[in-house]
């Protein structure tokens, strides 16, 4: 059975797209097939898997504007069993165009609902707000990680996506579950670190992942070489923090 799962939080700079991208290649290298849907306008999930987006003919923009077939914009990656639907510029616009359109929240449920049933795992990459296309996601979703950021205003603005997740369980999707908070940015010799993690943990109990994303130089740098952490640098402490989630997340499902 395949597994729909949202990455999301308001607050931009967590570690959300980073973990998109190294989760996603971690459970295709765990021999999961999986299908990374980029729905952040700023497109940094397919320019970090090395894909040129003014090359692509169809992105998740036209299926949400254009209804078209989800199987033309899904493109393979470099990574095998890790397959992209990637996002546009374009779909900085869209949460306007979408106003117009019936049933808009389940847009994106509906699309994915046609190729559900071809992967084991299907990753969407939200962008840095609560619009329509996040709604979009989390209606679409089985589950959502947090990504948490190790620094002082963590818990803020956590409250007010858990007020969302909230609203759309009650109203568009009731089987919504929260898969659990991921603490990035992580260095163990700061105890600003370990005081987020024991607050995190206090509030969220089981919620949160043991798997802690640690500060890491080869992280930072794998998207600007369109590559994933485990392809730039596999033996770095990020690809195996990334492989220590993916292995966490497979067992979860067992």
């Amino acid at each position: 059975m395949s597994k729909i799962i949202s990455l999301a939080n308001q607050k931009g700079g967590v570690g959300k797209t980073t973990t998109s991208i190294n989760l996603a290649a971690a459970l295709a290298q765990q021999k999961k097939k999986v299908l990374l849907v980029d729905a952040d306008p700023q497109a940094n999930a397919s320019s970090g898997l090395g894909i040129e987006i003014r090359d692509l003919e169809n992105t998740i923009y036209e299926c949400l504007i254009n209804g078209i077939d989800p199987h033309t914009a899904v493109v393979q990656t470099s990574v095998e069993n890790l397959y992209l639907i990637p996002s546009h510029i374009d779909l900085v616009g869209a949460e306007i165009e979408m106003l117009n359109i019936d049933n808009r929240e389940t847009l994106l449920k509906n699309i994915l609902s046609q190729v559900r049933s071809e992967y084991d795992y299907i990753l969407i990459d939200c962008s840095p707000s609560l619009g329509l296309i996040t709604v979009n996601a989390l209606t679409a979703s089985d589950s959502v990680i947090i990504p948490v950021q190790c620094e002082f205003f963590a818990l803020e603005g956590i409250a007010k996506l858990l007020n969302t997740i909230k609203i759309i369980k009650s109203k568009l999707n009731p089987s919504l579950q929260i898969e659990g908070f991921l603490l990035t940015m992580y260095d163990n010799r700061l105890r600003l670190s370990n005081q987020v993690y024991e607050e995190v943990k206090r509030h969220f109990g089981d919620l949160v992942f043991n798997s802690v994303i640690s500060r890491n130089v080869r992280l930072s740098e794998a998207p600007s070489h369109g590559m994933s952490v485990l392809e730039y640098d596999p033996q770095s402490k990020g690809a195996q923090n990334y492989i220590s989630l993916a292995k966490e997340l497979i067992r979860r499902q067992q």
